[in-house]
Parts: structure tokens; sequence; C-alpha cells
């Protein structure tokens, strides 16, 4: 497996994805979340696998995935407890599908939730913003503070990379704490406001910072009120597709020009053999044309109901 290239500290995460995006002309980011018991026919057997072989199949199907998405969307984001449930095996099986998105020209976020503080915070920044796994964006937990936030926000600044902060979870249970009211506004409301300066702060007089934020298309309302209060953050939005959330939903996560938002979705684009809709007509061979249609649809669907068809 060859090494990653090395991460352009001169090129600012937002500089890179708005490119990128500008030159695939969405704002689709495609999840790999693989799955024992979701593959297609094409991997049977994997209920009696042993971890190393599993982790290997992980790996063929996120990189044959990548092959089909490259040319279509800017972005992948790698579930890491999908792998990290593998044990070692998993992880090596991680830095295959990393170096394979590289090599196929895609940006990569690592989708962790990371936090924790002092020199622990500094151990997972360096670790996945600079070191050896470089990946160009991290997602991060806040719930420990702000400072805690602080080592990851100094780390992606420092290596043109990106972290992207839980506000408002596109699961149901994230009204249990998140939608507290703390003084004037609910919790959520107050990370936001931690969100905006952090990435204000990183933007060196650009239009978005190295900090982002995480906001589910379950919740198109606050989706609103939210890319309002965070003008210099990129929107990461969780949840489109098999979660509930529509192309409509979304809308309010984006600038006017169609910049500003990511739009994930994982289970129904890379696991499309088994929509009816995307696999009519395909043997099982043929399951990766599933994920191409799947892919495809994404993007003519926030072309269609979002500021993104101005791409």
């Amino acid at each position: 497996m060859s090494p990653m290239p090395p991460m352009n500290p001169t090129a600012s995460f937002s500089d890179r994805l708005s490119a990128a995006i500008r030159d695939r002309k969405t704002p689709a980011c495609v999840g790999l979340d693989p799955r024992r018991d979701a593959l297609p026919a094409t991997f049977a057997g994997t209920a009696t696998l042993e971890p190393k072989e599993l982790a290997a199949t992980f790996a063929r199907f996120c990189c044959e995935v990548i092959d089909v998405v490259a040319p279509l969307v800017p972005i992948v984001k790698p579930q890491l407890a999908c792998f990290e449930g593998l044990g070692p095996h998993g992880m090596t099986a991680l830095a295959e599908v990393i170096s394979h998105a590289r090599e196929k020209r895609l940006l990569v976020l690592a989708d962790g939730k990371r936090g924790d503080i002092g020199s622990t915070a500094e151990a997972y920044a360096d670790g996945w913003l600079a070191g050896p796994w470089a990946a160009d964006a991290l997602t991060v937990n806040p719930y420990l503070g702000l400072d805690a936030v602080d080592p990851f926000v100094k780390t992606a600044h420092e290596r043109g990379a990106g972290i992207f902060i839980l506000v408002k979870t596109s699961n149901p249970g994230s009204r249990d704490f998140q939608d507290l009211v703390s003084g004037d506004c609910t919790i959520f409301e107050h990370v936001a406001a931690g969100v905006e300066q952090l990435a204000h702060r990183t933007a060196d007089g650009g239009r978005y910072g190295a900090v982002g934020a995480v906001v589910g298309a379950t919740w198109p309302r606050q989706l609103d009120t939210l890319r309002a209060t965070m003008p210099h953050a990129w929107i990461l939005v969780p949840g489109f597709g098999k979660q509930g959330g529509r192309a409509a939903d979304v809308r309010g996560a984006f600038h006017a020009d169609g910049l500003g938002a990511l739009v994930v979705s994982a289970r129904d684009v890379i696991f499309a053999h088994s929509r009816p809709e995307m696999n009519a007509g395909l043997s099982d061979a043929q399951w990766q044309t599933a994920v191409e249609r799947a892919c495809r649809d994404m993007i003519e669907r926030l072309a269609a109901d979002t500021p993104a068809g101005k791409l």
C-alpha cells in the first residue's frame, strides 16, 4: 500500500473543498459505512468471516464504491466505527480505503466524533489531521467544552485541514440534551455560536474557516436558523435519504451560490442494490451500477431542490 500524499499546508481545507465542489458541480458526500449484513450478493459468505477476512472484504467493497463515485462527488466520509470494530485488521482496511480515495482525487472526511481534553485531544488531532491518517477533515464532539476543541482547531488551521463540530445531530434523541434551554437559547444554539467564533477566527479573511458544523437533515427548520447563525462555517448535513431527510429539507444549509454545505448519504448510495428502483434490471454482479444510479439520483435531487443547482 503506497503512503498517502502529504497535505499541502498552504491550501486551506475550505479552499480545497470549494474547488472540489465546483469541479464536480455538487455538494454530495458519500458515506462509507460497510456492514456485514448489507453487502451485495457478490460478497456472499461474510457471516462466517473472521475479522481479518471481513476487514479485507470491507476494504474491497469500499474501494469499489470509490471507483464508482469518484468522478461524481468531491468527498467521501469513512465511518471509523465500522472499521474499528474489526480491531487492527479493520484499521489496516481503513488505511487502504483512505489511500484509494486519495488516489482517486477525493477529499476524505474521517467520521470519528473525537473529543477529549489537553494532550489527549492533541494526540487525536495530530493523528487524524497531521499524522499517519492525514484526513482532510474530522468530526469532533464539543461537549467537553471549547478548550477541548481548541487542539483540533489549532492543528486543523496549521495543517490546512478542517473539523466539523456536532451542533444538532440527526438522531431523534438529540432533543434529550441539545434542545435543552440554557439562558435565552438552546444548548445547540450555544454550540453554534462557539462554532461561528472559531470559524471566523480561522477564516483568515476568507469566506469560510477551518471549523464547520454538523446539523442533521432531519431538522430543516433548525438548518435555516443555523445557517444564519454560522455564516463562516461549512455545514455537514447527515441524515439524507435513509434517515428521512429530503433535498428540500437541506435547502437552508446552503448559501445562495450553492456553497456552504456538504450533504451526506451513505446507505442509500452504497447499498443501492437493496433499493428496487435503483437495482431494476440488474444482476447481482452489477451492484456498482446501482451505486452509480443512486449517487446520480442524489446529485440530481440536490441540484433540483437546493441552491446546489447553481454550481
